[in-house]
C-alpha cells in the first residue's frame, strides 16, 4: 500500500510514462457449460501476449471478502487505502459532471423516482427517463431556494442528479431518503450526528419544495436524495507521485473520484467503445505521464447476470489494444476495480485479474494467456490494489532509492 510520506519524498518528475487500463468488474468466476470464467473465454491474443511477456497477479481492492463499490476500489487503484479514505457518493456524481466541492460543502446524489396519489414510491428510478427529461426537470429543482445557503442543482444522467449545499454549519452525516423498495413512501432526511441536525433541516425544506414543483411531472414527481457526503481532502497525484496525470472516461462517477486525486479529465464523445477512448488516450499522450483509462461495460454486463455480452466487451477492448501499446508505454497495467461475474450478478469479493508490462524491468512469468488461473500462478502474487501506484512507479524509473 503506497506510503504517502515515504513516496513523496522518493517520487521524482522524470521517467517514463504509465497507463492504467481499468475493465471496471473485470474479474468473473466460472460458468457451469465448460468452467472459464469471462475473461477466459474471451479470445484476447493481445492482452495473451502482454501476458506472456510480463508479470501477472491477483488483486485486493479493500480487504479480502470485501465487495466494494466502485469509489473505494478505485480509491485502492490509485493507491489510497480506501479504509483510511471514505469519499461518499454524493462528492462522486458532483465532481464528475465539474461541480467544484469545497470544503464545508456538502454534496448529495439524487434520483428522480415515481410515487402515486399516496406518495408511495412506484418506481425507484422513474422509468428511466432519459437524461433529456431528466434536465427538464433538474430546471425545476434549481427555482427552490433555501435561507443562508446557495444551491447548485445539475443533471447527472438519465434519471440522476446532484445537489450541492453550500453555506456555514453543514454537515453531511445524513441518511440517505430513498426507502430502497417500492411501496413505501419517500423517508425524511435524518441526522446521523447531532452536528447534522441543521443541515437535515434544510434538507427536509428542499424535499418539500421538491415534491410541490415536480407534482405532476409524472413519471419523475418526486426525489430520494442518497449518498450525503463532503470533500474528503485527498493528497494529490502531483504532490504524492509527481505525476501530471489525466483521466478518459466516460461515466461521471470515474470522472470525479479522478478529479479528487488531481487528475485532469480528458472529455470524450465515445459511448465508451474501447477504440474511441484509446484514441483519446493517444491524443493527449505527449502532455501526461500517467493517464487512467476506464471502461464500464465489463461490469454492467456482468451485472446483467450477461456473460456472452461481457466477454464481448472484453473482446472488443483486446481488438483495440494495439492503439495503447503503439505508444510505447513504460508501464501498462490492465486490470479491474473489483470482480463482477456474470453468474454472481453483482460486485464479488473475489481477487481481480491484474497483468503489469513494463519491458526490461518486469518479471516474465508462467502465464502463458491472461485470465483468472493463469494470474493465480503470476509473479506479482495475491496483492492489495493500492501497492500497484509504488509498482508503476518503481518500474516507470520515478522512485529514488530509499537510504544511503
Amino acid at each position: 500500500m503506497a506510503n504517502f510520506d515515504l513516496i513523496s519524498r522518493l517520487a521524482h518528475d522524470s521517467g517514463g510514462k504509465i497507463i492504467m487500463l481499468v475493465m471496471d468488474g473485470l474479474g468473473g468466476l466460472p460458468r457451469p457449460s465448460d468452467g472459464l470464467t469471462e475473461l477466459e473465454a474471451a479470445r484476447t491474443p493481445n492482452m495473451d501476449a502482454l501476458a506472456k511477456a510480463g508479470s501477472c497477479g491477483l488483486s485486493i481492492p479493500v480487504a479480502r471478502g470485501i465487495a466494494p463499490g466502485s469509489g473505494p476500489a478505485h480509491l485502492g487503484l490509485f493507491g489510497y487505502d480506501p479504509l483510511h479514505y471514505e469519499i461518499g457518493r454524493g462528492v462522486l456524481e458532483a465532481t464528475g459532471i465539474g461541480i467544484e466541492v469545497k470544503p464545508g460543502d456538502v454534496a448529495i446524489r439524487g434520483n428522480f423516482c415515481t410515487v402515486d396519489g399516496n406518495g408511495l414510491i412506484t418506481d425507484r428510478r422513474a422509468g428511466r427517463i432519459p437524461t433529456e427529461e431528466g434536465a427538464k426537470r433538474v430546471e425545476l429543482l434549481k427555482k427552490i431556494t433555501l435561507p443562508d445557503v446557495d444551491i447548485t442543482v445539475e443533471a447527472v444522467q438519465d434519471y440522476r442528479f446532484a445537489v450541492l449545499l453550500r453555506g456555514a454549519g453543514l454537515n453531511g452525516a445524513i441518511a440517505d431518503t430513498d426507502p430502497q423498495v417500492t411501496g413505501a413512501k419517500t423517508l425524511p432526511a435524518r441526522a446521523l450526528k447531532p452536528e447534522a441536525e441543521y443541515t437535515a433541516k434544510l434538507v427536509n425544506q428542499w424535499l418539500e419544495e421538491a415534491a410541490n414543483v415536480l407534482k405532476g411531472q409524472e413519471p419523475a414527481n418526486m426525489v430520494t436524495l442518497r449518498g450525503f457526503a463532503m470533500e474528503p481532502g485527498l493528497p494529490k497525484y502531483a504532490e504524492v507521485y509527481k505525476l501530471k496525470a489525466a483521466a478518459v472516461a466516460v461515466y461521471p462517477m470515474y470522472k470525479g473520484v479522478a478529479r479528487l486525486v488531481g487528475m485532469d479529465i480528458i472529455e470524450t464523445d465515445s459511448h465508451d467503445h474501447a477504440a474511441d477512448e484509446f484514441k483519446r488516450v493517444a491524443a493527449i499522450w505527449n502532455d501526461y505521464d500517467f493517464v487512467f483509462c476506464h471502461i464500464k461495460y465489463t461490469d454492467s454486463r456482468g451485472e446483467d447476470g450477461n456473460f456472452d455480452a461481457k466477454v464481448a466487451v472484453i473482446e472488443e477492448v483486446d481488438a483495440a489494444l494495439p492503439i495503447l501499446t503503439a505508444l510505447n508505454p513504460a508501464v501498462l497495467i490492465i486490470t479491474g476495480d473489483h470482480s463482477t461475474p456474470a453468474t454472481y450478478k453483482a460486485h464479488s469479493w473475489h481477487p481481480v485479474p491484474t497483468l503489469l508490462h513494463a519491458p526490461g524491468t518486469h518479471m516474465p512469468d508462467r502465464a502463458q494467456s491472461f485470465g483468472e488461473r493463469e494470474c493465480m500462478t503470476g509473479a506479482l502474487g495475491q496483492f492489495p490494489a493500492a501497492d500497484l501506484m509504488p509498482l508503476a512507479l518503481a518500474h516507470a524509473s520515478r522512485l529514488a532509492k530509499y537510504g544511503a
